[in-house]
């Protein structure tokens, strides 16, 4: 290998590292407060994606998220979600895909406004990661899903002045399950849902 390269790779491999460090944020699990919590919608994102061509991978997102999380970090069969996303919040970067993801070819919005998940059990995994087994409901279909969620954080919002917690989740599924299976498989029947949450106690 020529030294320079050698030097270079050298130099390149802490930040390397580092972007495969995940975020984290303020606080533990020992912080999380039994209660009902509201999801807080201006900072809950969800994104979807899914290989294009096999070529790269390909994203959009849904805003506008609603729903509640009863949590109680003491008794895990205890704690529930339940969430619904508005589908025509759906966003890329391409506005003449955005218009066909809510036509009938697609997520079809106007009959199908929503998708919703909701648990059916919680397992902790560690100390700050759990399972949910809940029920996706996307297209008129609805079907069992599981979300893998780590705590992001704990803290009170400095805003609304109310306690505070999110998580980042990861749900997969198969879209043809839920009769979306335009161009499959040029665009992947494999979906990723990516899920930045974040919620307020009531």
């Amino acid at each position: 290998m020529r030294p320079m390269l050698a030097a270079a790779l050298l130099l390149a491999a802490p930040a390397l590292a580092q972007m495969d460090q995940p975020l984290h944020g303020a606080g533990g699990p020992a912080d999380v407060k039994a209660g009902t919590y509201a999801v807080e919608p201006n900072h809950t994102q969800v994104t979807f994606s899914v290989s294009h061509l096999g070529i790269s991978p390909f994203a959009g997102t849904f805003s506008g998220a609603s729903g509640t999380l009863t949590a109680d970090p003491a008794n895990f069969a205890a704690t529930t979600l339940s969430v619904s996303i508005p589908v025509a919040s759906v966003q890329t970067t391409s506005a003449k895909l955005t218009d066909e993801l809510k036509s009938g070819d697609w997520l079809d919005a106007g009959k199908f406004p929503t998708a919703t998940f909701r648990s059916t059990r919680v397992t902790a995994l560690t100390a700050d990661t759990v399972q949910v087994d809940g029920t996706l409901t996307l297209h008129g279909v609805s079907k069992p899903a599981i979300i893998r969620a780590r705590l992001f954080g704990v803290a009170t919002n400095p805003m609304s002045k109310k306690a505070s917690i999110g998580f980042l989740g990861r749900l997969q599924f198969k879209r043809s399950d839920f009769g979306v299976s335009k161009y499959v498989p040029m665009v992947s029947d494999d979906t990723v849902l990516v899920i930045n949450a974040a919620f307020e106690r009531q």
